[in-house]
């Protein structure tokens, strides 16, 4: 009896940190992809304080169609063009995401659908985009993403 008692005692001590830790990621993949939702709506709103909290300087970005990669200040100049265009950000869904976490590191694997209107136009586009963020003092930052066109 002592020893089937010990064993469920050590199966529970075992099992409950995983437990814990299951959803602890859980959370927190909760907050990652609101952050991840925010840097998008950020550069179509032109939110360029929005951006610079969520986009750091040490970014890369290889965006599809474009054969020059981006920094940081290249992110932002074409989220201004965008939103000085008159652009707007009309839909935008994520239909398919899968998380996963190596440390401070997590790396999201998605399908986008997003409508926009420029100039009265709208437009919509699909694809597909694989996007890291890096939890630093705190918060989700964005350092580097790269989108594919399925279009």
């Amino acid at each position: 009896m002592y020893l089937q008692a010990r064993n469920i005692l050590i199966a529970m001590v075992i099992t409950i940190p995983a437990t814990a830790s299951a959803l602890a990621q859980e959370q927190n993949d909760g907050e990652l992809l609101r952050v991840r939702e925010s840097v998008w709506r950020a550069w179509f709103a032109g939110d360029a304080a929005a951006l610079e909290a969520l986009v750091p300087p040490d970014t890369i970005v290889i965006s599809a169609g474009e054969k020059k990669w981006k920094g940081q200040k290249e992110v932002f100049e074409s989220s201004s063009e965008f939103h000085s265009a008159g652009g707007s950000l009309v839909g935008l869904e994520f239909p398919r995401t899968q998380v996963q976490h190596f440390g401070n590191v997590a790396m999201i694997w998605s399908e986008y659908v997003l409508e926009t209107v420029t100039g009265g136009k709208h437009s919509v586009s699909s694809g597909r985009a694989s996007e890291v963020f890096v939890f630093r003092d705190g918060h989700w930052v964005n350092p580097g993403w790269h989108t594919d066109s399925s279009q």
